[in-house]
């Protein structure tokens, strides 16, 4: 019997259904003032099924993606919509549920080679940690496609004193790499001066993330992943939107759930989902993990 924490799935996608509305390069982001509601019942469904991490809906609300569209002026009040509505969630629920700060790729994800200049990046990081500090339990950085990426992220994260997590995403095919190309091990070389409670993988087909567990494991400490449901990533291009992208019609909430399971025998800690897999894969997922002998437990076993 082992101490799991349990997050949230994806919230993106999962918005874009229940909305209907017509997708935009912001669109977790507009959603977020246009039909607020939808944002704050999924993280409450979320939080029913059994996640007890759930990451603020900020992914897009980044200085760079806000400026490109010409929205630059909505970076405050989309990070204190997405802030209030995971709080709102939280409270409503009731259950005992982290909330997790969200540091997302400045760019969109997958697009390593576009990238600033260390420091501005890191400046950017530090806009967002600022927003966001006062009222998150925890900082995540996911979807990190490079080293350096990540290293800006967590350096600025963990200047606020929160616990951080630092989840890079994995190219799809060949061996292990990140989609910089880069190996775990580099990444993590990059960041291991500072003080992560965790380290992960994400937004992932789940097969890279099989195939990438054991370099996972070797970093060594809390060590987690969340995969997402896409059949594939490339179609997606900077400023595009999402519905370029296909799920997959083989990874139901049983399928899903096998592949995690058979990341917490091997030693994750931490398991959610990522784009694709929403509230009745989570509430699989917790109901596996509880008929194994697994505690399902919060942040403070991290």
């Amino acid at each position: 019997m082992t101490n799991v924490i349990l997050t949230d799935g994806g919230m993106g996608q999962e918005l874009l259904r229940r909305s209907g509305a017509t997708p935009t390069p912001l669109w977790s982001a507009k959603v977020l003032m246009d039909e607020p509601d939808l944002v704050r019942d999924l993280h409450a469904d979320f939080i029913r099924a059994g996640a007890r991490v759930i990451t603020v809906n900020t992914y897009a609300a980044t200085p760079e993606r806000l400026a490109r569209e010409g929205v630059g002026e909505m970076f405050q009040p989309l990070q204190k919509a997405g802030l209030d509505l995971a709080v709102e969630a939280r409270d409503a629920v009731g259950a005992d549920c982290a909330v997790a700060g969200c540091l997302p790729p400045l760019f969109g994800s997958y697009a390593p080679k576009l990238r600033l200049p260390f420091d501005e990046t890191l400046s950017i990081y530090r806009r967002v940690v600022a927003e966001q500090a006062g009222r998150v339990d925890l900082f995540l950085c996911e979807t990190m496609a490079s080293a350096e990426e990540a290293l800006a992220a967590a350096t600025a994260a963990t200047e606020s004193g929160k616990p951080v997590w630092v989840s890079w995403t994995l190219a799809d095919e060949g061996e292990p790499r990140l989609r910089s190309g880069e190996t775990l091990a580099d990444a993590a070389s990059a960041v291991a001066h500072l003080p992560l409670a965790a380290r992960l993988v994400n937004c992932s087909r789940p097969e890279a993330v099989d195939a990438a567990f054991g370099d996972l494991l070797a970093l060594g400490g809390t060590v987690g992943a969340y995969a997402n449901g896409f059949t594939a990533v490339e179609a997606l291009k900077h400023g595009g939107t999402v519905d370029v992208l296909d799920a997959r019609q083989d990874l139901g909430p049983d399928s899903y759930a096998d592949f995690a399971m058979g990341w917490v025998e091997r030693g994750a800690s931490i398991v959610g989902g990522c784009c694709e897999v929403g509230p009745e894969h989570i509430a699989r997922l917790r109901d596996r993990l509880v008929a194994a002998g697994h505690t399902i437990g919060g942040l403070e076993n991290a």
